[in-house]
């Protein structure tokens, strides 16, 4: 498969100062979009009361904490996590396939885990107001295990005819995935009880807030397992860019490799899906945000760097979706959609060999 867009530069730079400061910023914006999302909330608490309470203090009022430690905290860390696994999910697809519209949502692989969380929800019996609730630890590991399997089922299956079509080709055939396993769902929802077709359709919106520390226990190892890993193969990543061939004479095994990366995106697709529903956008752009910011192509640079930037996306996405000063929430999908397509938009726009692709 050729390399199709001027936003994946095959060259591999050092780091330098720009990086740094850049790195640096991205931190503190992380750490004050964090802070933020603690303080913005339908119960107004000073910023001062909540430092006290992340500290251990008793605050002047008790349900303080409880709205912080219980609700808000979870809520912000699961953002954190998300954002950063559907980015550097994405970063991932983009270097494997040398195709920069590639991410987990466009290649159905979400739509992947969204079949193994409605196989395990409609196996278990769920008939709760949430997808999730009630189910206990065990449950809880099912549907990642769930999810990740049908993640990977997907990825598999798009690993199988890379070889074998165009990129853009490519594609279109990971939307048809997607389409497929998402006829699955709606036949099994078809066979289920209103309940359950009401709380599928609530958690496809995506959510940050329904996950409890309980959950956080499943999830969060899940999570940095597969950032781990995606860490680990930055090396490989870099020399992916140069060719499958030239990786290879460089002593790379590309199968590994891919194998790396078949696991790590499976991992953090499939936990993220499962317990925050299918979010669009966030993989696809967040790593051409870093590219553009950065000016690298080098992985030990951007995979640190698409996990900063993608917190920073997911906590000012869901404050957003809280549409502060009201009491209305909107759906978490739509405002990474707005946030997105605009910066695809901008990808293709700035292909210049597009055309050529669809000739082949």
């Amino acid at each position: 498969m050729q390399p199709i867009s001027s936003e994946m530069p095959t060259a591999v730079t050092h780091p330098s100062n720009r990086a740094h400061l850049a790195m640096s910023l991205l931190l503190l914006a992380l750490l004050g979009a964090f802070l933020l999302s603690l303080f913005i909330g339908s119960v107004r608490i000073p910023l001062d009361e909540i430092l006290g309470i992340l500290l251990g203090a008793t605050p002047e009022r008790e349900t303080w904490a409880t709205i912080v430690l219980k609700f808000r905290l979870p809520k912000a860390v699961t953002a954190v996590l998300a954002g950063s696994a559907l980015s550097v999910s994405g970063l991932q697809m983009q270097t494997m396939f040398r195709n920069p519209l590639a991410e987990p949502f466009v290649l159905g692989i979400n739509s992947g885990a969204s079949l193994g969380v409605a196989l395990v929800v409609l196996a278990v019996g769920t008939t709760g107001g949430t997808l999730l609730a009630g189910l206990g630890f065990l449950s809880d590991f099912g549907i990642v295990v769930a999810a990740s399997l049908g993640a990977g089922l997907v990825l598999l299956l798009v690993l199988g005819v890379a070889r074998r079509v165009e990129t853009m080709t490519l594609l279109i055939l990971g939307l048809m995935f997607g389409y497929a396993t998402s006829a699955l769902v709606s036949v099994l929802l078809y066979f289920s009880i209103a309940e359950r077709i009401q709380a599928y359709i609530a958690w496809t919106f995506g959510s940050f807030g329904g996950v409890t520390w309980s959950q956080m226990q499943v999830m969060a190892p899940t999570v940095l397992l597969g950032l781990a890993i995606a860490w680990l193969s930055a090396k490989p990543l870099n020399a992916l860019l140069l060719g499958e061939t030239y990786a290879q004479s460089l002593g790379l095994s590309v199968r590994r490799a891919r194998l790396a990366v078949l696991v790590s995106a499976s991992l953090m697709a499939g936990a993220i899906t499962a317990f925050c529903g299918p979010i669009g956008f966030v993989g696809i752009a967040v790593p051409h945000l870093c590219r553009s910011l950065f000016g690298t192509s080098n992985h030990r640079q951007l995979v640190p760097a698409t996990i900063l930037m993608g917190g920073i996306v997911a906590l000012l996405a869901d404050l957003l979706a809280q549409l502060p000063g009201s009491q209305i929430t909107l759906p978490l999908n739509a405002v990474t959609a707005l946030f997105g397509a605009p910066v695809v938009t901008w990808v293709i726009l700035r292909q210049r060999n597009l055309r050529s692709s669809f000739a082949g």
